[in-house]
């Protein structure tokens, strides 16, 4: 019987022969953290007698979700892991360079890795090939400590795509549709792996999306193939030696195994409060937005302002709407810059913040009132997930987003284009 993604890639990384359910120990290939769950991470770490990483090299301390800080007490957090790359030799990524999810893929995230974050949205790497996966602090210590951790094998969904996308729909739309479909907690600690002539077509940037949200199904993995697409990628960033393909046996196992034509998906928004809670966007209409939040490391790449802006062009947002623009990366907010999109979004009348994690987290950069409602292009809605409870987050892509700023009420975007 052959194997999955999942299943492959702990059987690889740990010599071993494991299948669904059965327990792993596996080298990871990179631990991090970022600033709100580090903190608790470092203490952890030399609570229990450590004293340095296993592989300072690849172990990372990401500043970006309140980049920069908004009070005294994150900043004292940042001073701590500041300290702590000091003293253990740790790679630290500080304010500004981007969101943790975004730059590891851009830089470090391979296919066949095994890698660990103390941030859910780690799953983000499986766009790469990558067995990517969020734990909880005491465990990214551990995992930090011995260079090393467990697993249980997760059983496996597989999602076949096939069909074209219309126009103005996208992978946002999709991985809307998929939770929707089978629910929130439709992937408890399963693997999601992606396959069909869709995946095969699909660029980096739209696999990062849809692997980036994979744990709004509880999902333990959203993985995809590493193919040439993959080595593409790798190349355009200068580490084309990383590169290795990686698919799933034609007679492996699934637990399941869901068809999704894409060519039959429209506009999809996520209604508060919970991600699973889906209608199409041309249903919605009439529903008032005062805040439009495109960006972060779910559709923040240049590829998702690319959109944004060719909607946005001589345009201009709604009087009564905000628009807040936050790239994932430095590396992005200098492509938005060179490419023109920068200075269109701004002629239309957005904001641009730092690159960072920005209004997502409710931190800093974009609280809402109370009984306003933001439509976002972030993975999550839950009830005070951007910084009051009082308020109510719809999700939906770049295009829906762009058009919702203009009309100011959530807009099927092929309304206005």
């Amino acid at each position: 019987m052959g194997k999955t993604l999942a299943e492959k890639i702990l059987s690889l990384k740990s010599n071993t022969d494991v299948r669904a359910g059965d327990i792993v120990i596996s080298p990871v290939d990179l631990a991090f953290v970022q600033d709100t769950t580090g903190p608790l991470t470092v203490r952890e770490f030399l609570n229990n007698g450590f004293e340095k990483p296993a592989n300072p090299a690849k172990t990372v301390l990401f500043i970006d979700h309140a980049a920069p800080s908004p009070n005294n007490q994150l900043s004292t957090d940042h001073i701590t892991l500041r300290d702590f790359a000091e003293k253990t030799g740790c790679v630290l990524s500080d304010a500004g360079d981007g969101v943790c999810h975004q730059l590891v893929a851009e830089n470090i995230a391979a296919p066949g890795d095994v890698i660990v974050g103390a941030d859910s949205h780690t799953v983000t790497a499986g766009g790469t090939g990558a067995f990517a996966t969020g734990m909880g602090s005491s465990d990214v210590a551990v995992a930090m400590a011995l260079g090393k951790t467990w697993f249980r094998v997760p059983e496996t969904i597989r999602v076949v795509c096939s069909g074209k996308f219309q126009k103005h729909v996208y992978a946002k739309d999709l991985i809307l549709h998929l939770i929707g479909l089978i629910g929130a907690d439709g992937a408890t600690y399963k693997a999601l792996e992606f396959a069909g002539e869709t995946v095969d077509n699909m660029p980096i940037a739209d696999r990062l999306t849809i692997a980036n949200m994979a744990v709004e199904a509880g999902a333990k993995v959203g993985l995809f193939p590493s193919d040439e697409t993959t080595r593409n990628y790798l190349k355009a960033q200068g580490r084309e030696d990383k590169y290795q393909p990686l698919t799933a046996d034609s007679d492996a196992d699934y637990e399941r195994t869901v068809n999704i034509d894409v060519s039959e998906l429209e506009p999809t928004v996520s209604k508060p409060h919970t991600v699973d809670n889906t209608a199409l966007a041309k249903d919605l209409k009439g529903t008032k937005i005062q805040q439009v939040a495109i960006g972060t490391c779910t559709n923040g790449r240049i590829e998702d302002f690319e959109i944004a802006a060719s909607i946005l062009k001589g345009k201009k947002r709604h009087p009564a709407t905000r628009l807040l623009i936050t790239p994932a990366s430095r590396t992005i907010l200098k492509q938005m810059i060179k490419k023109g999109y920068a200075e269109t979004l701004l002629d239309a009348g957005a904001m641009i913040l730092p690159p960072g994690c920005g209004s997502c987290l409710g931190l800093h950069q974009g609280v809402l009132g109370d009984n306003e409602a933001c439509l976002s292009t972030a993975n999550r809605n839950f009830k005070g997930r951007m910084g009051n409870p009082n308020s109510f987050i719809y999700l939906a892509s770049p295009a829906t987003a762009a058009a919702t700023a203009i009309t100011g009420q959530i807009t099927d975007p092929r309304e206005v284009l």
